[in-house]
């Protein structure tokens, strides 16, 4: 699952004050409105209750894909550039300074009667350049949100299961929404490598951390192009979903897949993860939540591709084979391995498991950002249990 991005908010700016156009005068103030509708949608999303925020990042994204064109525009204007073969004047009348709060970035712990949204700091930026740049990330966080709201009613277990169809569809459509938040993150970053300004960014602004939010972006989508072939985390997801009625007519068919291309894929995305989890973690006055997540999210891509390795040996029928990469599968992701440990141990481990289980069920029918939070570990163990119950038993199994 992508990761709970907080959106940001930002102060009110006259663009009139800072910018003139002798070929298109009303730019300033037609930037300046747009700017308004972002910066009231992004305070809006802000006060919504998180069952209600989802429904409104459609809103979010339109009006920040509105006010990316005035501010390229402007942009062009500044450096002589033509917009749409069209010549576009912009004079620099004085310095932009705007104040956008930081969601990414550590913070000293307030007052507990603060709420936690007035906790994050406030960056004041100078510059257009910095401008672009947060917008350039709020549209890449909102796509990331856009991705998890689509991806949720996958898993849900208080709604019937979709249609293979209707599932496809969400994943293929969550796997474009990755991608164009990593196409956001990469140009951010692209710009923040060329700029030369003096003062240093915030943490949500470095080049080291929107180049590690790409990656992570990237990981994320290659994760979901995997879900659209992997017919084991819809089983799992089917088995736990309360108004399911299809067990009582047959099992679940699982059709066979190409595991060795989707370990690879897996193996891909871990890299991903794992760059971004390096960059994450050295990057200075940085919230750790990020940097954990990266590693889950590597630790979940690798135990994806073990259990593709499984999957595999499985076909060819070495069926102990294949429970030695689910094994191997589960300690990436943090599951014990069956065995060993006494009968009172193993039954403590499965409450614990359960009721670990039955609480993500409640963060993913009530939504918002605490579901999803471990980048799928839990929902890719569950996948393992299932597998190394059957594949056990059909291994215990003596045939004469």
């Amino acid at each position: 699952m992508p990761f709970p991005f907080e959106l940001p908010t930002t102060s009110y700016v006259s663009f009139a004050e800072f910018y003139s156009s002798s070929t298109h005068p009303s730019l300033p103030l037609s930037a300046t409105g747009s700017r308004t509708v972002l910066r009231d949608a992004l305070k809006k999303h802000k006060r919504l209750p998180p069952a209600s925020q989802d429904g409104h990042l459609a809103t979010v994204a339109a009006a920040l894909h509105d006010y990316t064109a005035y501010l390229f525009a402007l942009d062009a204007g500044l450096s002589g550039r033509a917009v749409a073969g069209e010549e576009v004047e912009v004079v620099l009348r004085k310095e932009l300074e705007v104040e956008w709060r930081c969601t990414l970035s550590s913070h000293a712990a307030l007052s507990t009667s603060v709420r936690p949204a007035l906790k994050r700091p406030r960056a004041r930026l100078r510059g257009l350049e910095s401008e672009i740049a947060f917008v350039l990330a709020s549209l890449a966080y909102t796509q990331s949100l856009l991705a998890r709201a689509t991806l949720r009613p996958l898993y849900a277990a208080d709604a019937a299961a979709p249609p293979p169809e209707a599932r496809t569809k969400a994943i293929a459509t969550a796997m474009a929404q990755l991608l164009g938040a990593h196409s956001a993150h990469a140009a951010a970053s692209a710009r923040q490598a060329q700029s030369a300004r003096g003062d240093a960014p915030p943490p949500d602004l470095s080049a080291t951390v929107t180049a590690a939010l790409a990656a992570l972006a990237l990981a994320e989508a290659t994760l979901a192009t995997v879900l659209k072939d992997d017919p084991y985390a819809a089983a799992a997801a089917q088995a736990r979903n309360r108004l399911d009625k299809d067990w009582m007519v047959a099992a679940p068919a699982l059709p066979p897949v190409r595991s060795h291309l989707l370990a690879r894929l897996c193996l891909a995305a871990a890299e991903h993860a794992g760059r971004a989890a390096a960059a994450l973690r050295n990057a200075p006055g940085l919230d750790d939540a990020l940097g954990r997540y990266a590693d889950d999210l590597r630790g979940a891509a690798r135990a994806k591709a073990a259990r593709f390795l499984g999957i595999d040996a499985e076909g060819r029928g070495k069926v102990g084979e294949g429970i030695a990469w689910i094994r191997a599968a589960k300690s990436e992701v943090g599951f014990k391995a069956d065995g060993g440990g006494g009968v009172f141990s193993k039954g403590f481990e499965k409450m614990r498991r359960d009721w670990k289980e039955k609480r993500e069920d409640r963060k993913v029918v009530k939504g918002g950002s605490e579901w999803g939070a471990d980048a799928g570990r839990l929902e890719e163990g569950r996948v393992l249990e299932m597998l190394e119950k059957k594949w056990v038993k059909m291994n215990d199994t003596v045939s004469f």
